[in-house]
């Protein structure tokens, strides 16, 4: 479902920009449009700039005090895919690239994608979960590589093992 949303998502993406920036050339002229792009994308590369430095600054604050640099690592990813998308040129990705970028939205921004994360998560160790059960090809109970007890095993010893068969050459027949 995600790689046919990436590839929708690539093919919409221009078509919606160039649908928008026609638009609003329409409304305003041509060269006040690409004045607009011109100057949201140096904005958008000086406000990328600060709040990656202030990013940077706090993930090496958090690592230096030994804690786990969840929120950090967040938000100086959030700026990065920001700052690819204030440098897109078009209206629709700058919008989003804002979002991602300003320090006042990109609390809720990280906040939407952590739980949209933490549902695929779920979703996905439910699926392992649910897969792990029942291997599929096999029935339940059945063990393709002979592990666990049974009327003929014998416990694997814990520790590396290498299975195999022992010949003892003092029993084999001699060749004189």
């Amino acid at each position: 479902m995600l790689p046919l949303l990436l590839v929708l998502a690539f093919l919409a993406m221009p078509v919606a920009e160039i649908y928008v920036i026609i638009q609003v050339g329409g409304a305003i002229g041509a060269w006040p449009t690409v004045g607009l792009l011109v100057a949201e994308s140096l904005l958008g590369g000086w406000i990328v700039r600060r709040e990656g430095r202030r990013a940077w600054r706090a993930l090496e604050e958090t690592l230096r005090r030994g804690v786990m640099p969840d929120r950090e690592l967040a938000d100086a990813a959030l700026v990065m895919a920001g700052g690819v998308l204030l440098l897109t040129p078009g209206f629709v990705t700058d919008v989003f690239g804002f979002a991602f970028v300003l320090p006042f939205t990109r609390p809720l921004v990280r906040r939407v994608l952590s739980r949209y994360a933490s549902r695929r998560m779920r979703a996905a160790e439910d699926r392992a979960r649910s897969r792990a059960a029942f291997p599929p090809g096999f029935a339940a109970g059945f063990d393709p590589f002979g592990r666990g007890p049974g009327p003929d095993r014998v416990e694997t010893p814990p520790g590396p093992v290498v299975r195999g068969e022992v010949i003892d050459e003092d029993d084999s027949p001699s060749r004189t």
